[in-house]
């Protein structure tokens, strides 16, 4: 899942994305309208967390622009100002949700699941073989056995399962699983692929991850 933070008070971006990371998402972050508004267009994302009060292009008539050009992207505004006009005319332009600062990280994280739930199967589970992974928990098990996963590792297993049976390249992972700002030169992904391959992978059972030379990774039977 990646999700894009427009926002220009640097230390409410940074502290907003340092919280997503750790949940495994992806996030990349713009500091005006004009930013996000070319980060939204030319960029694919599963959610986007916007301020209202953005230089540039102010959030309002930024969520307006998104929506009359066909972004359907769930967008959050978080913004100072509570007055129920305000929050209207938010949830008007667009937005799906609204939330006031100060606030507490975990309503806002709260928030972004229920969002992220909206635009995925009504499913809470996705499987590949003996292999189940809950969305909802985080919980990963192979035959009945739990599988202990880092937050990268699960995000990197759930964009395999959400595309089993099809090759994923290293571009698309990186572009879902981490930030605009990874680089795609170093083996990062190779090394991820090798911890999920250590834990996942069972004698006797049948083989599950696979790479694909020259073009990227696979699960399956």
């Amino acid at each position: 899942m990646r999700i894009l933070i427009i926002e220009d008070e640097k230390k409410i971006a940074d502290f907003i994305k340092r919280g997503i990371k750790e949940e495994g998402y992806a996030a990349d972050v713009a500091f005006d309208g004009g930013e996000g508004y070319f980060l939204a267009t030319t960029n694919e994302y599963d959610l986007i967390i916007l301020d209202l009060m953005l230089p540039k292009i102010d959030g309002i008539s930024l969520c307006r622009r998104l929506r009359a050009e066909k972004v359907a992207t769930p967008i959050i505004m978080l913004t100072a100002k509570d007055k129920t006009e305000d929050k209207v005319r938010g949830l008007d332009s667009g937005a799906e949700d609204y939330i006031t600062k100060p606030f507490a990280f975990e309503e806002l994280l709260a928030r972004v699941r229920a969002q992220l739930r909206k635009g995925t199967p009504a499913t809470t589970r996705l499987q590949v073989g003996d292999l189940t992974l809950e969305l909802l928990t985080h919980q990963v098990r192979r035959s009945g056995q739990d599988i202990d996963l880092t937050s990268k590792e699960f995000a990197f297993l759930e964009y395999l399962m959400r595309n089993a049976g099809c090759v994923v390249t290293r571009s698309m992972i990186s572009e879902h699983v981490w930030d605009i700002h990874f680089d795609t030169s170093t083996n990062l992904i190779d090394v991820y692929m090798n911890h999920l391959r250590r834990k996942i992978e069972q004698p006797g059972k049948s083989r599950l991850l696979h790479t694909i030379h020259g073009r990227g990774y696979l699960i399956k039977e």
